[in-house]
């Protein structure tokens, strides 16, 4: 490990790349520290407690922003939520996205082009409708009117589209997906904070078995990150043979194709974890009713109802985002191209469909192992009602920090085994 680090500095684009990420997550924390105008960020931080849902899950995605009301209160999740409309929208739902879709890199750029302006329209209804409600819930806005409501919305606006511009240079020019690295900062930044949560609910409370329960919740996250990393890494390799024998060979050539057990990582947790914040975000801002109950109900991962939807939206966005990652079809295409079968395998069709049952079979592995290790921090706090509630979200988050954390090494491991092959052959 000490070895790969020195590598990656003594490289200098490397180097370069991950000074300019450390330089943007920099900015993202220094912009979450700063208020929004207008906002009585302490009154507001006084007034809200650690039982309020829907803090909490938006806090994990924005690393504590909310609960300060800064300018990048509302993270990336708009457009979190829009990509996730669009990408819906886009399986033969609306014919022109999905021919977007199938159109390549083009296709790519209008498609986030489209989910830019949804997430703009959505970041300035949500932080439109959050700044009067926790006006009228908690007085913390210095003049209310809709004049300094729409103005508090429109800085708010600016600041997740801002983060987005932040994501897509990192990604451009620092190491990791942009959007990822931006969420990890934020739930590591907060880490803190809820591990003092949980060590205060139990140990500082002076119940004798405390330490013990402490213990297991520590002992859950270790449990976590070695399941996240094993998932993470664990692959289906299916064989492939090499007709040609262009190069002088006088026999095939064998090889493999890897299929990650979890090809969609920890977005599926990203996804759920907004969606779920959704409704929650609604119903905060209304008087207890039939409605609001319902909502916290279904929709709180600290309850049953709610970790069971959690734990379903995880599964469904599993299958549709490996979907997205991984094409039978286009892999079939390029296997033909290249001159090469699946051993025991037709070409064409055939090729697809064994794709495709392999595929299907292998995401079922991954998504029971990315919902047993969801469901274990909300399990325990529900099991063990002197559990605070910050341990389930907790759990949330590291899981995203540590998928987030793998992909960011692997890349980094890529890319120095890219500048090692570019000069031994500039050498040569």
């Amino acid at each position: 490990m000490i070895r790969f680090i020195k590598d990656l500095f003594n490289n200098k684009e490397i180097r370069n790349r991950i000074l300019f990420t450390l330089a943007i997550l920099f900015l993202f924390r220094l912009g979450s520290a700063i208020p929004a105008p207008g906002i009585d960020s302490v009154k507001l931080t006084a007034s809200l407690g650690e039982g309020n849902a829907i803090l909490n899950i938006m806090n994990m995605l924005g690393g504590g922003s909310l609960q300060r009301f800064s300018i990048f209160s509302l993270g990336v999740g708009p457009y979190i939520t829009a990509s996730i409309i669009v990408q819906l929208m886009a399986m033969d739902v609306i014919p022109a996205l999905a021919e977007m879709a199938k159109s390549g890199e083009e296709g790519r750029k209008q498609m986030d082009k489209i989910t830019r302006y949804i997430a703009v329209v959505m970041s300035f209804v949500q932080a439109l409708i959050m700044v009067k409600m926790y006006s009228d819930q908690y007085q913390v806005v210095s003049n209310p009117s809709w004049a300094t409501f729409i103005y508090i919305a429109t800085v708010l606006t600016a600041g997740t589209m801002f983060l987005c511009w932040l994501g897509d240079r990192i990604s451009l020019k620092g190491v990791g997906n942009g959007m990822s690295m931006l969420i990890f900062a934020g739930i590591v930044s907060n880490l803190p904070s809820q591990f003092t949560q949980v060590y205060k609910g139990l140990i500082s409370s002076g119940k004798s078995q405390g330490l013990l329960l402490f213990g297991l919740f520590l002992l859950s996250y270790i449990l976590i990150i070695v399941l996240v990393v094993f998932t993470t890494n664990a692959e289906r390799k299916i064989p492939i043979q090499y007709t040609s024998s262009g190069l002088g060979r006088g026999q095939s050539d064998m090889t493999y194709i890897p299929l990650k057990i979890n090809s969609a990582s920890v977005t599926p947790v990203i996804f759920a974890s907004a969606i779920m914040a959704a409704p929650l975000t609604i119903a905060s801002f209304f008087k207890a009713n039939a409605f609001t109950k319902f909502m916290n109900v279904w929709f709180n991962q600290s309850t049953w109802q709610g970790l069971i939807v959690y734990l379903v939206l995880i599964v469904l966005f599993t299958f549709f985002y490996t979907n997205l990652q991984v094409d039978p079809e286009k892999m079939t295409e390029n296997l033909k191209k290249n001159g090469s079968y699946i051993v025991g395998v037709r070409p064409g069709k055939d090729t697809e469909r064994y794709v495709s049952t392999i595929l299907n079979r292998i995401t079922v592995l991954g998504a029971i192992s990315l919902l047993i290790v969801a469901a274990i921090p909300p399990v325990i706090t529900l099991l063990i009602p002197d559990m605070p509630a910050a341990a389930a979200l907790g759990g949330t988050g590291i899981i995203i920090v540590v998928g987030v954390a793998l992909e960011t090494v692997s890349d980094l491991k890529g890319r120095l085994t890219q500048r090692k092959y570019s000069g031994f052959v500039r050498g040569k």
